[in-house]
């Protein structure tokens, strides 16, 4: 969901995680003249084709073939603890956006995916607090924003399956804890 924490939570993710990298969606949005306008003047920018989806997935796949080459650093995270010992070999991608889940040349190559929710309510109210370039124009959010969420979202839940489901409402500490603990679990997976 748009203003959901995605980004802040793979930020904090990586700044935690050994040898992370993450590679967000937004980056490879379509400059605002290649975004359709539907017949309301809406910019169609909540739909994959707006964004340069090959160019992702190029990305993605030139990550996996070298991540440690990628630019890393390799640095000791932070809170480490036990529970990153022996986790050196180990590469960590967050790949993290909007529409992500809903384009099958992606399906195939993820560990662990985590859906971000939140009411309608309380989504308008983050949305109208961001200035976003090109600007949202008036009924932006009610006319395309929200409407593509709920499609996209009930596409995800009819097709995609292994989906961890995050209230987006908790707070960046929760939502934290959480996806940490559940990633820990499965690098120890990898150890085994």
């Amino acid at each position: 969901v748009t203003n959901g924490g995605k980004t802040t939570l793979a930020e904090k993710l990586k700044k935690i995680l050994p040898n992370c990298d993450m590679i967000s969606q937004d980056d490879f949005f379509k400059p605002e003249s290649e975004v359709e306008t539907d017949e309301r003047g809406f910019k169609l920018y909540d739909v994959l084709d707006a964004l340069y989806m090959d160019e992702m997935v190029k990305s993605i796949h030139n990550w996996m073939r070298s991540p440690a080459s990628s630019g890393i650093v390799t640095e000791e995270p932070q809170n480490t603890g036990d529970n990153l010992k022996n986790t050196e070999d180990v590469y960590i991608l967050i790949v993290e956006g909007f529409l992500l889940y809903n384009y099958e040349p992606l399906n195939e190559l993820w560990n662990r995916r985590y859906f971000l929710t939140l009411p309608y309510e309380e989504c308008k109210r983050r949305r109208s607090t961001r200035v976003y370039q090109p600007a949202d124009t008036p009924g932006y959010f009610d006319g395309h924003v929200w409407p593509m969420y709920v499609k996209y979202k009930n596409e995800l839940e009819e097709n995609a399956s292994n989906i961890v489901y995050l209230d987006g409402t908790k707070s960046q500490e929760e939502l934290l804890s959480c996806v940490y603990t559940d990633i820990i679990q499965e690098l120890k997976k990898l150890r085994e």
